[in-house]
C-alpha cells in the first residue's frame, strides 16, 4: 500500500470538498463582517469581535458524518467586564451571547435557528444548511487575541485563535500540503477507532500537536515523511508505543520551556501557547494505556499491510484502521 493510495482515500473519502470548504469560510466570513458592521454603527459594543477557529480554520476538518458535530467554529471575543468578569457562570455568558447573536443578523434569521449547546451558541445557516458554533472568548483587551476559554469542567484557560492558527500555518508552509493531509488522515483513523471503543480518549488537537512534535523533532534521526502517508503513520504510530505517551511535548513558539510548571498528570502536551494549559491534564493512566494500546495494535496493522503477501490483503489492513470506506481502485 502505497502514498498514493492513502492520498486518493484522503481526497475521495476524508478531506472536506473543496467547495463545501470554501462555502463553511465564507459563512464565517459572512458572520464576522456582520459583527464588524454592527461595531461600527455601535463603538463601544460588548461584543468586541470575531476569530475564526477549529479545524475549519487550521485546514484540517474531515467529513462529518450523520449528527456529527458543527461545520465550523468561531471564537467570540466577549468583553469580559461587560458580564461580569472572567468567572461569570457559563450558562448566564451563553444566553448573553445568544442574544448579540440574535442582534447581529438582526432580521434575517428566525429564533429557531440560534441554539445554546455545550460551551457554544451554535447557529443554523438556513440557505446551505451549514451549523457554525459560537463559543465565547473572555477578553480583557490582551494583544495577539488572547483570552479565557471556559472548559468542561469550569475551569478558565488563557488562548488565543490567532496564535494557534500561526503555529500551524508555520509548520505546514515548511511541509507543504502533505501535514495538513497527512492531520486529517490521522484524525480519520482515530474516529474509526472510538466507534471500535467508545471510552478511547484521543482529541483533535493532541493529533495536531503530535504532529508538530515529530515534525519538529522528527523520530529516531528521521524527519516525519508527511509525503509518505504510510511512512508517516508507522512513525506517527511508533512515537506513541515506545513512549508510551510518558514523554511531555511542549515547544518554544510563544514561551520559553522553563515557563511550564511541575506536573504529574499521566500525559502532559502543552498548549503550544500557553505553558500552563497541559490540553490533555484530564486524561487518567488509564486513558494513556488505552490510547497507547490502541497505537499498538494500529502499528501492527501498518506494519502487517507493508509486508502483505497480496494487495487485497493490505487493502484489508489499512480498511481496519480507516473504516470500511478505503479501498483502491482496479
Amino acid at each position: 500500500m502505497d502514498h498514493k493510495a492513502l492520498a486518493d482515500h484522503a481526497e475521495n473519502k476524508v478531506n472536506v470538498p473543496s467547495k463545501e470548504a470554501a462555502a463553511r469560510r465564507q459563512q464565517v466570513n459572512h458572520l464576522r463582517q456582520r459583527l464588524e458592521a454592527h461595531i461600527e454603527v455601535h463603538p463601544h459594543y460588548d461584543l468586541v469581535k470575531l476569530r475564526a477557529s477549529g479545524s475549519t480554520a487550521k485546514h484540517t476538518a474531515i467529513r462529518k458524518r450523520k449528527g456529527e458535530g458543527s461545520d465550523a467554529d468561531v471564537a467570540a471575543y466577549v468583553r469580559a467586564s461587560s458580564v461580569g468578569g472572567v468567572d461569570v457562570q457559563e450558562a448566564d455568558l451563553l444566553a448573553w451571547l445568544e442574544e448579540r447573536c440574535k442582534e447581529v443578523y438582526g432580521k434575517t434569521k428566525v429564533a429557531e435557528d440560534f441554539h445554546i449547546s455545550d460551551h457554544a451558541v451554535g447557529i443554523t445557516l438556513r440557505g446551505t444548511g451549514l451549523k457554525i458554533d459560537v463559543a465565547p472568548v473572555l477578553y480583557e483587551g490582551e494583544e495577539d487575541d488572547k483570552g479565557y476559554l471556559v472548559t468542561r469542567d469550569g475551569t478558565r484557560v488563557l488562548t488565543s485563535v490567532t496564535q494557534h492558527l500561526q503555529f500551524i500555518g508555520k509548520r505546514k508552509s515548511l511541509a507543504g500540503p502533505g501535514y495538513a493531509e497527512l492531520i486529517r488522515l490521522l484524525k480519520a483513523f482515530i474516529r474509526e477507532a472510538k466507534r471500535n471503543d467508545e471510552s478511547l480518549r484521543c482529541k483533535s488537537f493532541l493529533i495536531e500537536l503530535l504532529v508538530a512534535h515529530l515534525w519538529d523533532n522528527g523520530w529516531h534521526g528521521t524527519s516525519l515523511k508527511v509525503d509518505d502517508y504510510p511512512r508517516a503513520f508507522e512513525q506517527v504510530l511508533a512515537y506513541i508505543v515506545n513512549t508510551e505517551l510518558r514523554s511531555p511535548i511542549s515547544f518554544t513558539d510563544c514561551y520559553d520551556r522553563r515557563e511550564i510548571g511541575i506536573s504529574s498528570a499521566a500525559v502532559q502536551v502543552w498548549d503550544p501557547v500557553n505553558p500552563n494549559n497541559n490540553i490533555v491534564g484530564t486524561y487518567t493512566e488509564l486513558d494513556r494505556s488505552r490510547l497507547v494500546d490502541t497505537a499498538k495494535v494500529a502499528l501492527e496493522d501498518v506494519s502487517w499491510a507493508a509486508l502483505a503477501p497480496t494487495k487485497g490483503d493490505a487493502v484489508e489492513a489499512w480498511r481496519t484502521l480507516l473504516g470500511p470506506s478505503f479501498g483502491v481502485a482496479r
